[in-house]
């Protein structure tokens, strides 16, 4: 257990800890419901599928550019409201606009106008989301510059934004669902302005009730207009080199990559398997129960993974509690084998305690961790402090990473021989793909623990950074 106790200055409301978790709830309903919304331009609207790629991969280029710059933006920012809350209340208003409009396409319409329509509008939207998400991820950093509280913030965020992953499996079933909507389209119209609508609501609630660091007094940050454009991209660039050189950090994003685009690559795979290994192909006998398999891993992330992972750290470091949590998923996954068993579909829920340490520890402990590298970044290179542009990078870096698993994801279906234009799949396609089920993310997620291993930014060494940051510049 930790030797330190938090001060009452450092430990951060449960008013706000809520606030900052409706944040992050909204920060995976969108993406979520985007990714569930997406397969119905195939069957609602009839977009091509290379078309529908195209759509699914474009925007995300443009993504991965606008955020690095969002980032250097609130970072440099001077208001009497802070650098983060400003943009993180009118991003949610965006965001939730923008998302229920992206949607309201016409089955009626051409494949090529409702194409155009659907790409301008998702880098549109996308521009509002990274208004939102970016400093939003960049304030939760700052909330608190204790080492044990910035844990259990995460915990607390990431356990309120499961919520999103409870609920977006079943979008599925009410899209479809012809006793709600006359057809999948008007669902899908009707269910995005609900999405929306709920997206603003909870999104505004950071910007109204989270409190930041006090940046009034923040030294060296660079004048945000069209007239210092040029110099600005100049400092963005130069920030960037210095946050790659952060080798902790580099530790993190690498980690990061490993453990969870692992993940993302077969995270289809378990609807694969369910479907045509353990019913055969029939969609019918198949029902809710890949939802339901989501869904329970979503609700035991949230109340009982997360919480664990939380305590762990605060007994043995964040270091030690993502060794163990990893290789906790590594068993895990090995599980997998005996749980999808066609003659006890109850088994598929057999694995997921022990599975899913792997993500509910994964973002809980790294976005503490990534707090703490911007510590050192402060103490390394001065004034203004990175939170916005290490958070733009860290998600840059998750975002290019599940981009590319997407992309291997479909080379390893076709690698062991799954066509979808079959109803019923051999023997050994099935067996292939349920051995790439478990062998892809444990190798990945053995590799992040070697990366991990010798990972030096421990809680002393983090307290002595605080403390000489204090004596330096005194409290924010």
């Amino acid at each position: 257990m930790s030797k330190y106790k938090t001060s009452a200055s450092d430990r951060v409301p449960l008013v706000q800890k809520a606030a900052f978790g409706a944040g992050h709830l909204v920060n995976n309903l969108l993406p979520g419901a985007l990714g569930i919304f997406m397969f119905f331009l195939l069957t609602a609207f009839g977009m091509d599928p290379f078309l529908a790629g195209l759509l699914g991969g474009l925007p995300r280029i443009f993504d991965a550019i606008t955020d690095p710059i969002m980032g250097f933006i609130s970072d440099n920012t001077n208001s009497k409201w802070g650098r983060r809350r400003p943009y993180i209340f009118v991003g949610a208003i965006l965001s939730g606009l923008l998302f229920a409009v992206l949607w309201q396409l016409d089955e009626q319409n051409t494949q090529h106008y409702n194409f155009w329509y659907f790409l301008i509008l998702s880098l549109v939207y996308l521009v509002g989301n990274t208004i939102f998400s970016t400093p939003l991820i960049g304030l939760g950093y700052e909330m608190t510059s204790d080492y044990n509280e910035r844990t259990r913030l995460m915990a607390f965020s990431q356990t309120v934004g499961q919520i999103a992953w409870m609920i977006v499996p079943w979008f599925w079933v009410l899209i479809a669902d012809p006793d709600l909507f006359e057809s999948q389209a008007v669902g899908v119209r009707k269910l995005s302005i609900i999405v929306g609508g709920v997206c603003i609501f909870f999104g505004v609630l950071p910007a109204i009730f989270c409190k930041g660091l006090d940046a009034t007094q923040m030294e060296n940050r660079k004048e945000i207009s069209f007239k210092t454009l040029f110099s600005n991209l100049k400092d963005l660039f130069l920030g960037i080199v210095q946050v790659s050189k952060n080798k902790p950090f580099v530790k993190l994003c690498g980690a990061t990559f490993l453990v969870f685009n692992g993940f993302q690559m077969v995270a289809s795979f378990s609807f694969f398997i369910i479907v045509f290994y353990m019913f055969k192909g029939d969609y019918g006998l198949a029902g809710n129960w890949p939802a339901w398999f989501s869904t329970v891993s979503a609700v035991i992330t949230a109340f009982l993974i997360i919480p664990a992972v939380s305590w762990m750290a605060n007994k043995w470091g964040k270091r030690k509690a993502f060794i163990i949590s990893t290789a906790l998923s590594i068993v895990g996954y090995g599980l997998k084998w005996w749980g999808f068993n066609p003659n006890n579909p109850l088994l598929i829920f057999m694995p997921i305690p022990l599975m899913s340490f792997g993500i509910g520890g994964l973002f809980t402990l790294m976005m503490s961790m990534t707090a703490d590298v911007c510590d050192l970044d402060e103490l390394s290179n001065g004034m203004p402090r990175k939170e916005g542009t290490f958070g733009a990078i860290y998600w840059w870096m998750v975002k290019l990473g599940q981009a590319l698993a997407l992309v291997l994801g479909g080379a390893v279906l076709k690698i062991v021989g799954f066509d979808q234009t079959l109803a019923q799949q051999t023997v050994e396609t099935m067996t292939n793909l349920r051995i790439a089920d478990i062998v892809i993310p444990a190798f990945t997620a053995g590799l992040a623990i070697l990366v991990m291993w010798n990972y030096n930014l421990t809680e002393e060494r983090a307290r002595e950074i605080k403390a000489e940051l204090e004596s330096r510049r005194g409290k924010l």
